[in-house]
Order: structure tokens, then C-alpha cells, then sequence
């Protein structure tokens, strides 16, 4: 399929449906990594072209997507971050802890928003904010893909700093995901302080089970199961 560049077609639309003149698109990482925070990313770009090749941050390669966020930090009208730890996500549950994220993303972002684009089709930020989700927004909204390349490149690099007290996990390669070398060395070593105690994949590792965290109440997000991004 061929490269469909992001547009400003919600933003326009929000404009001129709920008179907003400041719109932020909203994005998250790490939802179904095993280790490290959930980081969100709010941004706001006004109706000014894009940078080239801009996309869903998933979709480009490392060094492009190193490339775009350089770019886009001094390009957006205003950018924040927020983040929420492993154990706010353990205590809270993944829902909780994505508002949690988005919420304190917000508060220090330096403009206040009329309207916001939530990526996917679950609002978990709700009011007081207008909220628009929009499905695969990181793929067509200028806004929300801004937010996921310079969110990505952000925990990227803070699981890399993470990552050098803790060699044998490899966070620099797998950003806390999944992947064959992460699970060998938590089979060997055991989760390390920057884990998520309540995820399924210590279910099927013996000598770790009993540290487990079970949350009672609240309904567990499919990637805590799974353990893969949706």
C-alpha cells in the first residue's frame, strides 16, 4: 500500500464543529512491554506541513524515526510528555495508568486544549477534556503521529539509559517488549526493579511466580495477557 502522508483533516473538522482553536493529538508507548513506564505524548501542530515521510512511529525504521523526532521537537507549536511506572501500571491496572500518563502530560503542556485526538477508538482520558478517538490516528492524523514518533524516541532512549544497569535484557534492542533474549534473562535472573509484576508472563516462569502482583477488582488490559502492543 502505497505512503498516505498524515493529515489535518480532524483537526479542521474540530475546528470548525467545537470552534477549537487549540487541538492536541495524543499518543502512547509501551502498553504491552514487560518492563518500563507507559509514556504518552501530547502535541500540538497547528495546520502547518508536515514533515516528510511523518507516520505512525511503528512504521519507520530506527534511524528515520531518530531522524523525524529531531525534526519535530523544534517543529511543533508545543509538545509534553507524561509517564506512568511499572508500578503505578502494577497498582492501577493499564487503563488507569494511560490516563494517569496522559493527564500529567497535559498538566505541563504550555498551552491549554480546546479539543483532543486520542489514537484508537477507546477514549481513556475523558472529561474534562473533548475527546475525538480516532482509529489509526498515528497513521492520519498530523498531530497524533507526531506525538507516537517523538513518544517512541523518548522511552526509547530512557529503556537504553534503563537498560545499563541490567546488560543481560537487552533494553537498548527491545524497548522492554517482548523478545527471545528479554525472556531468557528473566528466566535466569528474575524480574528487575523496572518489570510489571502483574503481567501474565511470569505465570510461566516457576522460580519467579510467586512475586506476582495480583490486582482485585479491576479488568485486565489484553496486552498485560499477552504481552504484545494493540
Amino acid at each position: 500500500m502505497p505512503y498516505q502522508p498524515p493529515t489535518h483533516s480532524v483537526e479542521r473538522s474540530l475546528r470548525a464543529t467545537l470552534g477549537a482553536k487549540v487541538v492536541v493529538g495524543i499518543d502512547e508507548v509501551g502498553r504491552g512491554a514487560w518492563a518500563g513506564p507507559v509514556t504518552v505524548c501530547a502535541a500540538v501542530t497547528g495546520l502547518r506541513r508536515p514533515p516528510d515521510g511523518l507516520t505512525d512511529s511503528k512504521l519507520l525504521t530506527v534511524k528515520r524515526r531518530n531522524e523525524l523526532a529531531a525534526v519535530l521537537t523544534g517543529w511543533v507549536t508545543a509538545y509534553a510528555l507524561g509517564h506512568a511506572s511499572p508500578q503505578e501500571i502494577d497498582e492501577l491496572g493499564m487503563t488507569a495508568a494511560l490516563r494517569l500518563a496522559a493527564v500529567r502530560a497535559l498538566d505541563v503542556l504550555p498551552v491549554t486544549p480546546d479539543a483532543v485526538i486520542l489514537d484508537g477508538k477507546h477514549d481513556y482520558l475523558g472529561g474534562p477534556w473533548r475527546v475525538r478517538t480516532v482509529i489509526k490516528g498515528d497513521q492520519s492524523c498530523v498531530a497524533v503521529a507526531a506525538a507516537s514518533v517523538i513518544a517512541k524516541v523518548h522511552r526509547d532512549a530512557m529503556m537504553t539509559e534503563l537498560g545499563a544497569d541490567h546488560i543481560p535484557f537487552r533494553f537498548e534492542d527491545n524497548a522492554g517488549y517482548p523478545s527471545p533474549v528479554h525472556r531468557a534473562a528473566l528466566e535466569e535472573l528474575g524480574p528487575t526493579p523496572h518489570h510489571r509484576l502483574s503481567w501474565a508472563y511470569l505465570d510461566v516462569l516457576p522460580r519467579w511466580q510467586h512475586l506476582k502482583k495480583v490486582r482485585t477488582g479491576v479488568t485486565a488490559d489484553p496486552g498485560e495477557q499477552l504481552g504484545f502492543e494493540f
